[in-house]
């Protein structure tokens, strides 16, 4: 079971804990949750944090996939009383990519509970090597495919290079195909009852287009 709650530009912060239960608990349970925000958006960030801690208080958290840093990072092999730079030496944290005082708290939450958080993206190193897989092409319908292309030129300002579309069209997919595999692995670890908690950009969570796709 999947549920995706994707975060809309105009959530504020001073209602979000009284309107917390009203947009969560109606997507519980659930084995899966799909956080998808807008990356600067500080209320977005806000949601995590409250999100994770409420589901953590539940004993509902299974584990904290992220976006943020690469598969393969986790905390596992730390306690509940890791440092934060423990925790970010553990994840291999970018902070010139993502700030670690926006999305920190909600990491930081799920540590506190006792509960792992894994990165999820592709690594950077395997990046070239997916850019050259034309068989990720056919990991989406193509209507989703074309639509996944529309959006790399959109967000490129259609100033990207019609040749490189496709390239960074499975970079796309293939971060999706990544969190996917994260998530099932964590599950797998799962106790019946939990949820495994993603958080994304807001087109990895799309049930069309993204990480939904590559859910088994």
């Amino acid at each position: 079971v999947l549920f995706t709650l994707v975060l809309s530009a105009c959530a504020s912060t001073p209602s979000v804990d009284a309107s917390l239960a009203r947009h969560l608990e109606p997507l519980l349970p659930t084995q899966v949750l799909l956080v998808g925000e807008q990356h600067d958006a500080p209320a977005h960030q806000s949601w995590h944090r409250r999100i994770v801690a409420h589901l953590a208080q539940g004993q509902a958290l299974a584990a904290l996939v992220l976006e943020m840093a690469p598969a393969g990072t986790s905390t596992a092999a730390l306690d509940a009383q890791a440092s934060e730079t423990q925790v970010r030496e553990a994840l291999r944290w970018d902070e010139r990519a993502w700030p670690w005082g926006a999305y920190g708290p909600a990491v930081m939450a799920a540590v506190r509970a006792g509960r792992p958080v894994f990165g999820g993206n592709l690594p950077t190193e395997q990046m070239r090597e997916r850019m050259r897989d034309a068989s990720l092409d056919a990991r989406l319908p193509a209507a989703a495919l074309a639509r996944q292309q529309a959006l790399i030129r959109e967000g490129h300002c259609k100033l990207l290079p019609e040749a490189q579309i496709g390239p960074m069209t499975r970079i796309q997919i293939a971060r999706d195909l990544r969190m996917a595999q994260t998530i099932e692995a964590a599950l797998a670890q799962a106790t019946p009852g939990q949820v495994v908690v993603l958080i994304s950009g807001s087109v990895h969570a799309d049930k069309q287009l993204g990480v939904p796709q590559h859910l088994g």
